[in-house]
């Protein structure tokens, strides 16, 4: 079955130096990019992390050091990574909690801004968690009846994760051929950030998901202690999220004047 799609796709994947969206960088990123008709673009990079690859995450993806010398920085590549995708909603694999949130990091570090406001994203892995619990490997074989060869690989893991999700449209009639249903099926809990630091309550408000304010409304909390947006902003938190806690503080500041 093909998707139906109102605007584009890109499928993506990140082969990364680890899984801290602080700190860890890309170092392999491959975008599959469907456009409603059917046609399909794809781009695959090696990046250039700027950091040594530790030898145990070399083991899982194979990527070493001496494959990203002379590769581009993401800094370099960030442009063109940013015109493939600025008109389309994002799919990938666990993409909704690990690739968008390093994207969104990668993206904010070379200058260039990056929001989900306009984008639907659909996680693919969710929705095989919701239907079958298995793992990417376990999915490909199960939809498409498939070995998947180059596991790890970013190129071999994008163009399974589409064809999973096509092999899953035909296989669930209760799975609506739709991005935005989609993107809602598989997404979990409702976060304003994408590193799931900042929730949203049952009323569409912007709470704490952590910590000593865990449940407590944002916007109060930088009312009632100030320092402590001056301490969020200079952690260790992502840049997306304390882009998102500067919005609320400017929106809150802006109400009050109004």
């Amino acid at each position: 079955m093909n998707l139906n799609l109102t605007k584009p796709i890109c499928f993506f994947d990140l082969e990364t130096t680890g899984t801290n969206i602080s700190k860890d960088r890309i170092v392999e990123i491959s975008i599959l990019k469907v456009f409603p008709n059917g046609n399909e673009e794809s781009k695959t990079w090696l990046v250039n992390p700027e950091m040594k690859i530790p030898a145990e995450v070399t083991a899982i993806h194979g990527i070493s050091d001496e494959d990203v010398k002379g590769k581009p920085t993401f800094k370099e590549l960030a442009k063109k990574v940013s015109n493939l995708i600025k008109d389309s909603d994002l799919g990938g694999f666990n993409s909704n909690r690990f690739d968008i949130p390093i994207l969104a990091e990668e993206m904010l570090r070379a200058n260039l801004d990056f929001d989900m406001k306009n984008r639907l994203s659909v996680d693919v892995q969710t929705i095989f968690h919701k239907m079958e619990q298995r793992t990417l490997s376990a999915a490909y074989k199960f939809y498409c009846d498939k070995n998947l060869e180059d596991a790890h690989s970013a190129a071999a893991d994008t163009n399974a994760t589409y064809h999973v999700l096509k092999a899953q449209l035909d296989k669930y009639e209760s799975l609506e051929n739709d991005t935005k249903f989609l993107a809602e099926f598989s997404s979990r809990k409702r976060f304003a950030d994408l590193a799931g630091f900042i929730s949203y309550n049952k009323n569409g408000e912007e709470c704490f998901a952590f910590g000593k304010h865990k449940n407590r409304l944002v916007k109060d909390i930088l009312d009632e202690e100030p320092g402590y947006f001056g301490w969020l902003l200079n952690a260790d938190f992502p840049l997306y999220t304390k882009k998102i806690l500067t919005a609320i503080k400017l929106r809150n500041f802006n109400n009050k004047l109004s």
